[in-house]
């Protein structure tokens, strides 16, 4: 999980420098394409078929997934990156409903408090008006927040998804319906908006699909050992490696409130990674 957190920011970097110029809908179908030559190359190494057992269900996977990737790729372009991946990070809160509704998961004591302390950062980040004020609440464009929500939703299904599909699913399988689905789903947008890319941007449309390619497969594998709620909450670390990007690559410096959020999330990454330690690895859910 801290793995993926790492590639999946890096991928975050190159999506919002690529759609400085390109549209949402040609990153999308970019980075399906190459996570999708890349997955059946995977596949053929392992001598794993891709089309799997439970192929409905793989394929709602993959739309859940090409819907939350369009949604935090437009939050991308129009946020700062520490604060579109922070506002996103609010899945694991709805992975935890879900996990319980769907997986009927148990929430352990050790997980209700990291998710409370990354809502808490969370609500440092974004500092909603309602809450804050309106000489404190963060000056964020309503679609691009919108958008982050509903990309932290549409991970959250996905991610449930993975840990029930995992019972009976190869996770390389798992992936590829991702791809599969994701770059056929957004052909149509892509085609209709159109931007023939030119010199480096080639190579940041293909640096986003192999990073995402990379975080996909680590997450996968994450999901697969641990349950969906606690697997989730550690991802929380990519928020921490967001802001850090950010100051470095587009002079995003984050404030006193984006800092101390960022510190909130830390802490509840870290009391799930104790949890981790002392609890018994569980079997994947029936």
């Amino acid at each position: 999980m801290m793995e993926s957190a790492l590639a999946f920011t890096v991928m975050g970097v190159f999506a919002k420098l690529a759609g400085q110029s390109l549209p949402v809908a040609e990153i999308v179908f970019a980075r399906g394409i190459v996570s999708l030559v890349l997955s059946l190359a995977t596949l053929r190494r392992a001598g794993v078929s891709p089309w799997g057992i439970q192929r409905r269900r793989l394929v709602v996977r993959g739309l859940i997934g090409a819907s939350g990737l369009g949604c935090l790729f437009y939050a991308l372009r129009s946020l700062p990156l520490a604060e579109a991946t922070v506002i996103q990070y609010l899945h694991p809160v709805f992975t935890a409903v879900l996990a319980a509704v769907v997986l009927r998961e148990r929430a352990g004591a050790g997980v209700l408090l990291s998710l409370a302390l990354g809502v808490s950062g969370v609500l440092l980040v974004a500092r909603p008006a309602f809450l804050f004020g309106a000489a404190s609440a963060a000056d964020l464009p309503p679609l691009a927040l919108l958008a982050a929500l509903g990309g932290a939703f549409f991970s959250a299904c996905a991610y449930v998804a993975v840990r029930h599909l995992s019972a009976t699913e190869h996770p390389l399988v798992i992936v590829f319906y991702f791809a599969f689905v994701a770059t056929f789903a957004s052909l149509p947008f892509a085609a209709r908006a159109a931007v023939v890319p030119h010199g480096y941007e080639w190579a940041l449309l293909a640096g986003v699909g192999v990073a995402a390619q990379l975080g996909q497969v680590a997450l996968t594998h994450g999901l697969r050992l641990e349950p969906a709620t606690r697997a989730t909450a550690l991802s929380y670390l990519q928020v921490v490696f967001a802001a850090i990007a950010g100051a470095l690559v587009f002079g995003d410096r984050p404030g006193l409130w984006t800092a101390a959020g960022a510190l909130l999330i830390l802490a509840g990454s870290l009391v799930v990674i104790r949890d981790a330690r002392r609890a018994p690895t569980p079997e994947p859910a029936p």
